[in-house]
């Protein structure tokens, strides 16, 4: 596919939302059952959550768990080639990568659907926050923002806390992708207030949402569910369209295997009515390479 879009070019795409417990083995093999459900469903791209081969284990700081790193390619990608094959479809893929020694990543591998490898995309932006220690296991990415040119679609992939910096959207756009696939492992503090566990959602998928606006480009994010430890994470997987139309929302408590039909020639009717691609500044934006703009704009 040469990432150009046809209006009536049709694409499915499955989430997969699922609860993870903490034998690696088992969460793969009922990753694998609901991959085979969402293809027997029609989806043509399938997406898993961020880290579905394990509980989220960086809810602590424990040296334990760089024991459930691989390589990528590495056995978990190789069982996936032969399934993509198998059902003729694309997978992404989340994993704890081990890139060498002592040097390990948050990984998204993507898997085109005649189980070819196509290549991986390794997590930018890494929270330390409590309940989320991730930059205790995680090196930032350094292989660049990516898209992947799949049977179906021009996808892209970032991850997680990749989802609240507008600049991680945009370029995954600007290089081609129609549809960006959020791999995702958030919630809410158990003993938090139902008041505030709402805001919260409502401010991770607007704010996803209006990657899809700024950029006229599909939005999938692909959450986990059920209690780990303190925390209950919220599923509430959904798509957008290039508009930040809402075309689905899982349940928070429930798993949830969901095939979206996507019309990707709305990416071109999107920007032709709203051409923020067309309208962009470029001159004007050298200041965003600045963390901060003190005064005489040093950083």
């Amino acid at each position: 596919m040469d990432g150009s879009v046809r209006n009536n070019e049709l694409v499915r795409v499955g989430l997969i939302q699922m609860s993870c417990g903490t034998d690696k083995n088992e969460n793969i093999e009922k990753s694998v059952i609901r991959i085979r459900e969402a293809a027997g469903k029609g989806a043509q791209i399938i997406c898993l959550q961020e880290l579905f081969a394990s509980s989220y284990f960086c809810w602590e700081e424990n040296y334990d768990y760089f024991s459930l790193a691989e390589a990528i390619p590495g056995p978990t990608t190789h069982m996936f080639e032969k399934l993509a094959k198998e059902l003729n479809v694309v997978i992404v893929a989340s994993l704890f990568e081990k890139r060498a020694e002592g040097l390990y990543h948050n990984t998204v591998a993507v898997i085109d659907a005649d189980g070819k490898y196509l290549g991986k995309y390794r997590k930018h932006h890494i929270p330390d926050d409590p309940g989320y220690y991730e930059k205790f296991y995680f090196t930032p990415g350094d292989n660049g923002y990516k898209v992947f040119r799949t049977k179906y679609a021009t996808i892209g992939t970032l991850i997680c806390w990749d989802q609240w910096y507008p600049e991680a959207a945009r370029i995954t756009s600007l290089l081609g992708a129609q549809i960006i696939f959020y791999p995702t492992a958030i919630g809410w503090a158990i003993s938090q207030r139902k008041e505030l566990n709402q805001q919260q959602y409502q401010a991770w998928q607007t704010i996803q949402r209006s990657h899809a606006i700024a950029n006229g480009v599909f939005v999938v994010s692909v959450n986990r569910t059920g209690i780990e430890g303190d925390m209950n994470f919220w599923g509430g997987s959904f798509v957008s369209d290039p508009f930040g139309v809402c075309l689905y929302q899982a349940t928070h408590d429930q798993e949830e295997i969901h095939v979206q039909e996507l019309k990707l020639g709305k990416i071109e009717k999107t920007r032709i009515h709203w051409p923020f691609l067309r309208d962009r500044r470029i001159d004007s934006y050298e200041e965003i390479m600045f963390r901060y703009l003190d005064e005489g704009n040093d950083e």
